[in-house]
């Protein structure tokens, strides 16, 4: 295992070819149903300009972002993808849309409104159905009302959706209420494709599928499973480069405020990245790395450029040698926890600071 570049004291390296793989392995759980992918938050950090030209490759041909900006940055690398923007349609934005062929999930009236006299029709938009979470979306009521309401029809609407809840709760009854009110809202658009399951939701069976799944956490090594072996293949990898040894008696502190203080001599070793490059401060304390293999505990507060650990018990620990920060068994969802969060959390929080390696 080589040292990150001297650009940067980290280096990230995200799997291209495992991206794919796990798209394939999610479609896999509804042969038939198209998958499509979700690539808000510049590809849930891992940097959309490489990946959605890495799915379209494979075949995957709908995609879904936050923000109209991000509907225009997939757009640049996509030109013929069908892309939606779920965040919903802003004031005055109409026109954007159109200019970059992408299609707003409406989850308002006003919105559909908008949209209607814009669109008369003949530019697409997906409807956001809310079934539980509260927080985009018509309610279901609202939406049965518009069944024969020509604002509807002069929208477009080319995609009825809705959200889970707690699809990575399978025994949650509230799957099973979303599951139910979503097929009496399909069943009252026929002919109108309808979508449900995100990463989590396809594991749910056959009743979340409808007619596109959604996944996005999961292409990205995220355990759409919680509790059980992730079927997921591991797509990021950050190492950072050892910068500094130093050799501490008991009762030495390390880091601002001395929050860790030696319990015996110990032997330290500082690496060159920190919060500034979206490793969480949370972790101080909590979270570790592995250096030549051995689990290494993270000392004191991180720093916004640095982070200590103890590498006592690691004989690979020298100046320039990486320290695996993300990958092995610290997978995402293990870093998350560690740091007090979720893996959604840091793999969104990645930074701009790293030596970025794509591999296929």
């Amino acid at each position: 295992m080589s040292a990150p570049s001297l650009g940067h004291g980290a280096r990230l390296t995200i799997d291209l070819g495992a991206i794919v793989a796990n798209w394939r392995r999610l479609g896999a759980e509804a042969p038939g149903t198209p998958c499509a992918a979700v690539l808000k938050a510049d590809a849930y950090g891992c940097g959309l300009a490489a990946v959605a030209p890495a799915l379209w490759r494979a075949g995957c041909r709908i995609i879904f972002v936050a923000h109209l900006a991000e509907g225009e940055a997939a757009r640049a690398v996509l030109p013929e993808a069908t892309v939606y923007v779920l965040n919903g349609l802003p004031p005055g934005a109409a026109p954007a849309f159109v200019r970059r062929n992408l299609r707003p999930v409406l989850g308002s009236l006003a919105e559909i409104e908008e949209w209607a006299a814009l669109s008369q029709g003949l530019l697409p938009a997906a409807l956001h159905v809310d079934t539980g979470m509260n927080r985009l979306g018509l309610s279901v009521p609202e939406a049965l009302a518009l069944v024969r309401d020509p604002r509807l029809k002069a929208a477009g609407i080319d995609l009825v959706m809705s959200h889970l809840v707690s699809a990575e709760r399978p025994d949650e009854a509230i799957n099973l209420r979303q599951i139910a009110e979503f097929a009496d809202v399909r069943a009252a658009f026929p002919g109108i494709p309808a979508s449900l399951a995100n990463s989590s939701g396809i594991f749910l069976g056959e009743a979340a599928h409808h007619d596109l799944l959604r996944p996005g956490y999961a292409l990205f090594g995220g355990n759409p499973r919680p509790g059980k072996p992730n079927p997921m293949r591991p797509v990021v990898r950050l190492e950072a480069e050892i910068v500094q040894l130093r050799d501490v008696e008991a009762g030495a502190g390390a880091g601002y405020n001395a929050r860790w203080i030696a319990p015996g001599p110990r032997r330290l070793a500082t690496l060159s990245v920190g919060y500034a490059d979206g490793y969480p401060r949370s972790a101080s304390g909590r979270g570790r790395a592995l250096v030549g293999g051995v689990s290494c505990p993270i000392l004191g507060l991180i720093s916004m450029d640095l982070i200590i650990l103890d590498v006592t018990e690691a004989p690979a620990a020298r100046r320039g040698a990486p320290a695996v920060l993300i990958g092995d068994a610290l997978d995402v969802d293990t870093v998350g926890q560690a740091a007090g969060t979720i893996g959604y959390e840091i793999l969104t929080g990645l930074g701009s600071r790293y030596v970025r390696n794509y591999v296929e």
